[in-house]
């Protein structure tokens, strides 16, 4: 599972393609499904990427991603925002989004800059900017261990 997401990091963030891609781990991210259209997908670069794709007839793009036991359960969501006044200011939206779930959950955020490219990884209220596919895929690992395997 890994592979096919940092596939889709690594075009999202050559495109430009803002994304927020939220992994749920032993906390039930439930409440943050609420509005959100539900899916049984399994995890693959094509389909994440053409999720964040923004487009008038994809109200999809809008939000996050929930991956949930090695499967995308959920698009659109919306997180709550980090209210961290020491949180650099440059920081928008998306980035405080991913922080601020990430602060009252175990959730683990990968977020692409629309802006820039920059990938980004959020865990325990903090953000690790500037991520390549190899230190994402070091990171996921870290993170999750042995999960790669679930499909």
């Amino acid at each position: 599972m890994w592979d096919e997401i940092v596939n889709a990091v690594v075009r999202m963030s050559a495109l430009r393609i803002g994304a927020l891609i939220v992994f749920e781990r032993d906390g039930d991210l439930s409440y943050y499904t609420e509005g959100a259209t539900p899916l049984d997908a399994k995890v693959t670069a094509h389909f994440l990427v053409a999720i964040f794709i923004p487009s008038h007839e994809n109200n999809l793009h809008d939000g996050a991603v929930i991956i949930r036991n090695g499967r995308v359960s959920h698009a659109g969501c919306f997180l709550p925002l980090s209210e961290n006044p020491k949180l650099d200011k440059s920081l928008g939206t998306r980035h405080r989004a991913a922080i601020g779930v990430t602060e009252g959950t175990d959730a683990v955020v990968i977020v692409v800059s629309e802006e820039s490219g920059i990938v980004s990884i959020a865990n325990n209220g903090e953000l690790r900017r500037g991520l390549d596919a190899s230190s994402l895929k070091e990171e996921l690992t870290t993170l999750f261990g042995a999960q790669s395997k679930k499909d």
